[in-house]
């Protein structure tokens, strides 16, 4: 069974249907890279899998329990919204960093008020923190932040807050990272420090989804390639094939914008 399971994802703003009919499947250790010009609907796909947008058709389970399904009311509570969450992390396109706090905080912060709804939190306030800070310390030496634990984001380049909004999106150890355009906002010399922290976590098997405009990032990353035009699925397949030997004429047009 795979990981996450998307059925017939379907969502509507007023009368304009933006995704129509979207089904994935995911594998554990897959990345999957969407692709596709602005307006075809990968950004809110993003949004239904995390539940910032309301799908108004479909079916998500993710490791076989179902989040989300259109036909069954008792899937759309908004109390448990947030528990469905933490399913996916996500990690924006202009990083979302809270700007009064620092990098250490920023990673730190989801855990500390999760923490807060245990029952012995009070008894093990310290302990708790301790343990919460060093799992932070340590995901700010994996993006290469160690030395700017202390920094608040207006003292970080832009590549330097990205990082420490993947750390913050992997403190919570989600089933699934979601990324939606992570170098979008980011200078040219910027891009690649983002972009190698992403293949190392597609080397370690971190399940990703990634939308991306970077193909050849997405060509020689991800596993599997799925390119959305006006809100549907044209093309899906393995990462080189899509993007070297496209079947679907919409796919050929909008690659050859792109310099593979």
């Amino acid at each position: 069974m795979a990981l996450l399971e998307v059925t017939g994802i379907g969502k509507r703003f007023g009368s304009t249907h933006v995704l129509e009919d979207i089904s994935l499947s995911l594998e554990q250790g897959e990345a999957l890279a969407i692709i596709g010009s602005s307006g075809s609907g990968k950004t809110t796909l993003l949004r239904c899998l995390n539940f910032l947008e309301t799908p108004d058709a479909g079916r998500i389970v993710v490791d076989g329990e179902t989040l989300w399904d259109a036909a069954d009311p008792a899937t759309h509570k908004e109390s448990e919204k947030r528990k469905k969450r933490l399913h996916f992390g996500l990690v924006f396109q202009n990083f979302n960093l809270f700007p009064q706090y620092t990098a250490l905080q920023n990673i730190m912060l989801a855990g500390e008020l999760l923490a807060k709804e245990r029952p012995d939190y009070k008894q093990n306030r310290r302990q708790i923190h301790d343990q919460l800070e060093q799992k932070a310390r340590g995901l700010l030496a994996q993006m290469g932040l160690s030395d700017r634990a202390d920094h608040y984001p207006h003292q970080l380049s832009g590549g330097q807050q990205q990082r420490v909004a993947i750390a913050r999106a992997l403190a919570l150890e989600p089933d699934i990272l979601c990324f939606d355009e992570p170098t979008s906002a980011l200078d040219p010399e910027l891009t690649g420090e983002v972009l190698r922290v992403l293949r190392d976590l597609a080397a370690h098997k971190t399940t990703m989804i990634i939308v991306t405009h970077e193909m050849a990032f997405a060509r020689d990353v991800a596993d599997r390639i799925l390119f959305m035009d006006g809100g549907v699925v044209v093309e899906e397949g393995p990462a080189r094939q899509v993007i070297d030997h496209p079947r679907e004429e919409r796919t050929r047009r909008f690659l050859a914008n792109y310099n593979t």
